[in-house]
């Protein structure tokens, strides 16, 4: 068994190397897949006599969820597994199948024996995203066997399973300035956390240090104790050790406590403030910028005496409209810091730990369709969820006076390879992926946090996102970083918004609009007016070749148009529909580049649980192909990656996960320079940044685990 293990380690590595004729070998990578499935994985299969006798026993045993198959004939449940299997599937990658098999697969509870591969676990979510249709199970098992549609991790892994977590990757919450407010939220994230899910909440609401508390001054603690809290609530639950709990906190720039709150993320703070494993995101207002474009300081403000004032929330408010009456009230005390400065220690920080997020809080609200209902204030973990959460009080026991509106990530995404080999059905395919989300979105039980059932009942939001970007352009000799790539990511997604709208049309014709549609910009058709004045036109001569290569039909204003009036009768089933993921282990389980960054070398190395190191060939990488992704994530440079991004954002109703890649010759100028060129492209929101670290002369080859850590700095938060 040894003996085989090395061998299929020694082959991956192979795939990182040339001979001396100059030929790599990727193929060998492929040979790794076989030995690895062949000695590690088919001697621990638990062996069924057949299909029925191995439903029983998953059943009987408490494995396989008996309520949903019930849904189902058992012929035609017999049938659809036979089906998957007729795909004949194949890992493209060993990191594919280790992934799977580390992380998705249903084990024994001993963790000794596998239960099912990927046809199996297609299978079962077929069957839930389906949501009892026999049609559609067919339709969703052919979109996940053919790679062109992936669910999520949480929907992926916990389909179909009788014990599980919940199906949704990530939720928001919202805080109010109120003892039972932080402690509703405590309480709220222990349970999500629990449940699988990443947990993102808003402070910005929360007075500041010193402020009054039942008019005595001086006594407020701030936002720091309260991430302390948080972070210690993550760090407790996790879902059965699948899934480690995961959070993050967001605050307004202009919060008085905005200082201290990115102090926690120092390397050198002090053991009582600084915050480890909790991500931090700030929400940065166009004033910033103006402020710090003119040179001039930023006044922060006081949660508690903005409260007071308005008679609401620091969060309910645009601080870019109101940045002048703020600074003339005398009733809301100000201080100042450099706003220059401010950017300055974001990028220091960022140098330092990757954080924080960044989310273009006006860049989202001018889009926000749901202005009737209030503000965009937040994000997510992954920063690619913009929606509106308003506000919900409390009785002294922590029961609800009122239930506001909190936020849940319904995800997939689609691999634009695979979408684009079969662009002629592309609409069935988005047709699908929307469909099998809104089952997610329907069938989640969110008990525990009514704040989000009450958020995701009346609005269904979903987020369809994309990958394989970098790889789908490599496959046509097309440079990451050139205008032909732009252009395409902004067809592909102009067409993608086409199809999802109309997707959630017809469900709405079946199900109903979600609630408060008539008040939208989408029911008065102002959201679209960018797509039915004029048809869109191809200005590249290579993506007019590559349209027509795979036949890819730009809708039409004309198109538009009917789609808008039809929206108008008949609404939309889905608050939101789109959202870019950073996609980090469903892209390394379909041997996909991730999202839409470019890949971050030919043959990325990672380190892999027990395994070690793994070489992770690029998606069908020859030697023909190679110069495609000889630049990588860090040699095509940030405002490569921007222009994609914010090509895409243009259509994306939601936002675009967006990590910047520096070298270590990098500056906090060049980090700086790269918010302005962001926020002014229109990108909505800045996801990680990672800073690759040179190899030191001498330590090539050397194994040790720190050197190898070093290396993979970039690709920590991917998993």
């Amino acid at each position: 068994m040894h003996e085989h293990q090395d061998a299929y380690i020694s082959l991956n590595a192979l795939s990182k190397f040339k001979d001396r004729q100059g030929h790599y070998h990727f193929d060998a990578d492929k040979e790794a897949v076989k030995l690895y499935l062949q000695a590690v994985i088919e001697p621990k299969k638990h062996k069924f006599a057949d299909r029925a006798t191995k439903l029983d026993y998953l059943i009987a045993h408490n494995y396989y969820d008996k309520q949903l198959l019930e849904r189902y004939d058992r012929a035609f449940v017999l049938a659809l597994f036979a089906e998957a299997e007729a795909y004949n599937f194949t890992f493209a990658g060993l990191m594919g199948a280790l992934k799977f098999y580390s992380s998705y697969a249903l084990m024994s509870d001993d963790k000794q024996e596998y239960f099912e591969d990927f046809a199996d676990r297609a299978v079962m979510n077929a069957l839930f995203l389906a949501d009892g249709e026999e049609k559609a199970a067919r339709a969703v098992l052919r979109e996940i066997m053919s790679q062109r549609f992936q669910p999520a991790t949480p929907t992926f892994l916990n389909a179909g399973k009788a014990r599980r977590g919940e199906y949704v990757s990530c939720y928001l919450l919202r805080l109010e300035d109120s003892m039972e407010s932080i402690g509703r939220a405590v309480a709220t994230s222990l349970q999500l956390s629990k449940r699988g899910g990443g947990v993102a909440l808003c402070l910005t609401n929360l007075r500041e240090t010193g402020a009054p508390i039942k008019g005595m001054s001086n006594q407020a603690s701030g936002v720091v104790p309260v991430m302390k809290l948080l972070e210690d609530s993550f760090s407790y639950a996790n879902q059965l050790g699948q899934r480690q709990g995961a959070g993050a906190v967001y605050l307004q720039a202009h919060h008085k406590d905005i200082l201290q709150f990115l102090d926690t993320k120092r390397e050198n703070a002090d053991e009582k403030v600084r915050i480890k494993s909790l991500s931090l995101g700030v929400v940065i207002p166009d004033i910033t910028f103006e402020l710090a474009k003119a040179n001039k300081d930023m006044a922060l403000f006081s949660p508690y005496e903005i409260q007071q004032v308005y008679g609401k929330p620091m969060s309910d408010i645009s601080i870019t409209a109101e940045y002048e009456n703020l600074l003339h009230n005398p009733a809301i005390h100000k201080t100042y810091i450099s706003a220059r400065r401010f950017f300055q220690t974001i990028a220091e920080l960022h140098f330092e730990s990757g954080y924080p997020y960044i989310l273009f809080e006006d860049t989202v609200n001018a889009k926000n369709p749901q202005k009737n209902l209030g503000r965009i204030c937040m994000s997510n973990l992954c920063s690619e969820i913009a929606q509106v959460s308003t506000a919900s009080t409390y009785e002294e026991d922590l029961t609800f006076k009122t239930v506001g509106q909190d936020i849940c990530c319904n995800l997939g995404s689609l691999n634009i390879a695979a979408v684009m080999e079969n662009a002629v059905n592309m609409a069935e395919t988005v047709d699908v992926a929307v469909q099998a989300l809104d089952t997610v979105a329907h069938n989640t039980d969110l008990n525990c946090a009514p704040s989000v059932k009450e958020g995701n009942s009346r609005n269904h939001a979903i987020g369809l996102g994309a990958m394989n970007l970098h790889g789908f352009l490599a496959q046509n000799s097309i440079y990451y970083d050139s205008p032909a790539a732009v252009e395409f990511t902004d067809i592909f997604f102009y067409t993608l918004a086409y199809y999802a709208f109309s997707a959630s049309n017809k469900l709405a014709k079946k199900r109903g609009a979600f609630a408060g549609f008539a008040q939208t910009s989408y029911a008065d058709g102002s959201y679209f007016s960018q797509y039915v004045q004029a048809d869109k036109e191809v200005q590249n001569p290579q993506v007019k070749a590559l349209l027509a290569k795979y036949n890819l039909q730009i809708p039409t204003a004309e198109k538009w148009r009917k789609l808008v009036a039809a929206i108008k009768t008949d609404g939309l089933a889905n608050s939101h529909l789109l959202a870019v993921a950073p996609t980090g282990s469903i892209s390394y389980l379909t041997s996909c580049t991730p999202s839409l960054q470019a890949a971050v070398s030919p043959v990325e190395v990672r380190k892999e649980g027990k395994t070690g190191r793994v070489y992770v060939p690029a998606y069908r990488i020859s030697a023909d192909n190679y110069k495609y992704y000889e630049k990588g994530a860090y040699e095509v440079g940030a405002e490569a990656i921007i222009d994609i991004a914010a090509a895409a954002a243009k259509h994306v109703d939601q936002a675009v996960s967006l990590t910047l890649f520096m070298t270590d010759k990098a500056s906090t100028r060049d980090l700086n320079k790269a918010y302005i060129y962001a926020f002014k492209k229109g990108c909505p929101s800045i996801y990680y940044v990672r800073i690759r670290q040179e190899v030191l002369p001498g330590s090539e080859h050397l194994e040790d685990d720190a050197i190898i850590d070093t290396l993979n700095t970039c690709q920590s938060c991917m998993i």
